[in-house]
């Protein structure tokens, strides 16, 4: 049935009193009439058709998410609007993936195009775009300081994917070296988010995400990040890969200090492990460079580099870029996607990678980071009990409270702003690359509204 067909079946659907209880939960999400009036974008409300449609879909729906009760149809740039044409400033972007906005126009016509043109053919054959972004992506990490001796590329179809990948030639790196299977073990560090595949889950040290699926895979260690001094007992001989987002995005914005992962390459490589670096949220241009460890000497850049997200600007890909050292290790029969590498997907992905490497994007995502602190740096002031940190590069920014910001979230959506948590009572803020100097101090003062109503 098509979408336009089903919302018009929506608005003789059942109100919330006859929805199955699989989704009542979600009502206390939904505004009151009274709050609505109040309110100058409102949550819909019960018997708004954002509740009905989702009274229809959500009882299909494996429910691995508590959302709230926008159903969003529309998206243009920094903005999208819901069922109720309801506008609001996303400075999520999809969770660092719209980087070049909502429904860019230049991603729109690559998509029409090839599209009638060839989809799938299956990696059992070559296509023309396979190989261009795997040269591409080589190409412009090598030119932009990132990733120096960056040989080769492994095109999948998720971040979660991009990291399986990378653990798994991690793993056969280790067994290349040291064939009685001594050398396995896989580092990672607390706080860490590497996705939710078995592998990049056991990578991914929380219990919340960990405790449902357990026994996790054998064979991983957990550091403290930014621990220079616990490095030599954490890493050793029987290490074989070591696995580190430069930022840590989901964990509370937190950043990797040079002399850590400095140190960290330098014990890796004494002991034969590879280093892989995790740049699916912090990576392509976010930072203000293409890669996020684009400034550190060549000793401290990685042999696996995995990056998603903003790959595809919201079109599914993800991709491993590897070293020599690791390339000549994987044979064919190795590893495998049924999808990913698709011709597609890579069209989309040469486009997107060639504008996020330009260095006059990457000057301006600098500028509008400094915004953002700026405007931070004064709620702070304003607000010395509830703001205690700015941390970040960027247009990957994180304002650590002391308090949950779960009310702070609800107030800025129902003024018409976007915005999501990471960590620890962490508002996190990733917008699209391209926001603007005025979706900026409009979101801005959003935010500040949001946080005083909330005051009160």
């Amino acid at each position: 049935m098509a979408f336009g067909a089903s919302l018009r079946l929506v608005a003789a659907a059942s109100t919330a009193a006859a929805r199955p209880a699989a989704i009542r939960t979600t009502t206390r999400f939904y505004a009151t009439a009274a709050q609505a009036s109040r309110l100058p974008n409102p949550d819909p409300t019960e018997d708004s058709a954002s509740a009905r449609l989702v009274a229809e879909h959500a009882p299909y729906m494996v429910a691995t998410y508590s959302r709230p009760p926008p159903v969003f149809v529309k998206g243009q740039g920094s903005y999208l609007w819901d069922v109720e044409n309801r506008k609001y400033l996303d400075f999520t972007a999809g969770i660092a993936v719209n980087s070049l906005g909502h429904c860019d126009a230049e991603m729109s016509e690559i998509l029409a195009e090839q599209a009638k043109t060839l989809i799938h053919a299956s990696n059992l054959y070559y296509n023309p775009w396979t190989g261009a972004l795997s040269k591409l992506l080589v190409e412009r990490t090598l030119e932009s300081g990132g990733m120096h001796d960056a040989a080769a590329v492994f095109i999948c179809n998720s971040g979660s994917e991009a990291n399986e990948a990378g653990i798994k030639f991690g793993r056969k790196v280790g067994k290349m070296l040291d064939p009685s299977g001594g050398k396995i073990e896989i580092v990672s560090f607390g706080n860490a988010f590497h996705g939710r595949t078995m592998g990049s889950l056991t990578a991914t040290p929380n219990p919340k995400y960990q405790a449902p699926f357990a026994p996790m895979v054998p064979g991983f260690k957990v550091g403290t990040y930014n621990d220079v001094e616990g490095l030599k007992d954490l890493i050793t001989e029987k290490t074989c890969s070591v696995i580190v987002e430069p930022i840590q995005g989901e964990g509370g914005v937190t950043p990797a200090t040079d002399e850590f992962l400095i140190a960290l390459a330098k014990r890796a490589r004494e002991v034969g492990a590879v280093v892989h670096y995790d740049e699916i949220q912090c990576g392509l241009g976010r930072t203000g460079q293409l890669w996020a460890h684009g400034h550190l000497p060549k000793e401290a850049h990685p042999d696996i580099l995995t990056t998603a997200k903003a790959l595809g600007n919201g079109f599914p890909i993800g991709a491993t870029i590897v070293n020599q050292k690791v390339a000549e290790k994987i044979k064919v029969g190795d590893h495998g996607t049924t999808f990913g590498g698709n011709p597609l997907a890579c069209r989309v992905a040469c486009n997107i990678v060639e504008r996020l490497a330009k260095e006059e994007l990457q000057k301006a995502v600098v500028a509008k980071g400094q915004l953002f602190r700026q405007g931070f740096e004064k709620l702070r002031a304003k607000y010395p009990g509830l703001v205690s940190e700015v941390r970040g590069k960027g247009l990957i920014l994180g304002l650590q409270l002391t308090e949950d910001p779960t009310k702070i979230v609800k107030a800025a959506r129902e003024r018409g702003l976007l915005v999501i948590t990471a960590g620890t009572n962490t508002l996190r803020f990733v917008p699209s690359l391209l926001v603007t100097e005025e979706e900026i101090q409009e979101g801005l003062k959003v935010l500040e509204e949001a946080i005083e109503v909330t005051r009160e």
